[in-house]
């Protein structure tokens, strides 16, 4: 026996909807029209109307009708028809709750970020965003390929440090000073003139890290050359070298951990100031984001003036918020 092209065997098929399946699934449970028109809250003619387009798109009949109060009795066709029509109406209702869920702010979001974010932003980003949606599933990546992980569409945001080439949309959270980590006593409390930088010994991060690479650059053109000693991508580490003497360090302000009591060391304002670097969270241009990445962007909007605002008021008043 020839089977019919798929174009012939769908087109037979083409005018039954939802609608149609669920009458007929209700018919058959509840063996009336009238109690499937309860069920369903139609009028028994609209639940009749329904099979009939059912049956006209079938090419055969679903029910045999034997009149009067007697139930309908199911037929052959209808009960393959039917045994299909279910599993599609399952997955209708699953699809249907997979959605509600998914504008609630439920599923999953992937983000990237780096050292400074993690350690001050994302913690409280992170306890905003489970408190409104506990069955979030979130997942973090730490990793100097965050930009390239987003551009693959591996990450539906990431924080870093702007701006970006290429085909990426971000909203800048907040402009991040660059301070000078030093022991107590080792400079005068208050700002420190670049110039006298120079000759000083420095713990620093790698070039490439921080923007590293840009303040010492600067540090250049102003004619101030200290003497780097160490280097290390750790925040912590910096900061543990600075507290043991090995030099004091240039550190964007959200790299210092300033949270935490320390008798040791102290920040000093640049001047003249370095550029800070714009710390933002990034997405795919053209990319439509879901529910929950719309919610991270917003709470991290707040995060980062809250940050701001708290280290405005320790004493840091040339911190900006975007």
């Amino acid at each position: 026996m020839a089977i019919e092209p798929a174009p012939r065997l769908l087109s037979a098929f083409s005018s039954l909807e939802l609608r149609h399946l669920l009458a007929l699934d209700a018919v058959a449970s509840e063996g009336t029209f009238g109690r499937a028109a309860e069920r369903l809250g139609y009028t028994q003619s609209a639940v009749s109307q329904q099979i009939a387009a059912l049956e006209r798109a079938i090419g055969g009949a679903a029910f045999d009708r034997p009149g009067g109060p007697k139930p309908v009795r199911i037929t052959p066709l209808g009960k393959l028809v039917l045994t299909h029509a279910r599993d599609l109406l399952d997955r209708a209702q699953a699809t249907a709750d997979a959605i509600e869920r998914f504008k609630a702010g439920e599923g999953r979001i992937d983000i990237g970020t780096f050292q400074s974010v993690s350690n001050v932003l994302l913690p409280e980003i992170v306890m905003q965003l489970r408190a409104e949606h506990p069955a979030v599933d979130i997942r973090v990546f730490e990793e100097e390929t965050a930009v390239d992980r987003l551009l693959a569409g591996e990450l539906d945001l990431t924080y870093w440090v702007g701006p970006v080439d290429g085909p990426i949309e971000s909203a800048k959270l907040l402009d991040d000073p660059y301070v000078l980590v030093s022991r107590r006593g080792d400079f005068p409390d208050g700002p420190v003139h670049c110039e006298q930088l120079d000759g000083v010994q420095l713990v620093a991060f790698p070039r490439l890290l921080c923007d590293m690479g840009r303040v010492e650059d600067a540090f250049s053109s102003l004619g101030v050359n200290p003497v780097v000693v160490f280097r290390t991508a750790d925040n912590g580490a910096v900061m543990s070298m600075v507290r043991a003497g090995m030099g004091a360090a240039v550190m964007p302000l959200l790299a210092v951990d300033i949270h935490r009591d320390d008798n040791v060391l102290c920040t000093h304002e640049l001047l003249p100031p370095i550029a800070p670097r714009e710390v933002c969270v990034m997405w795919q241009a053209g990319r439509t984001l879901s529910p929950l990445a719309r919610r991270v962007i917003d709470i991290s909007r707040s995060v980062a003036e809250a940050v701001a605002e708290r280290r405005a008021a320790a004493g840091h008043s040339h911190v900006r918020v975007a």
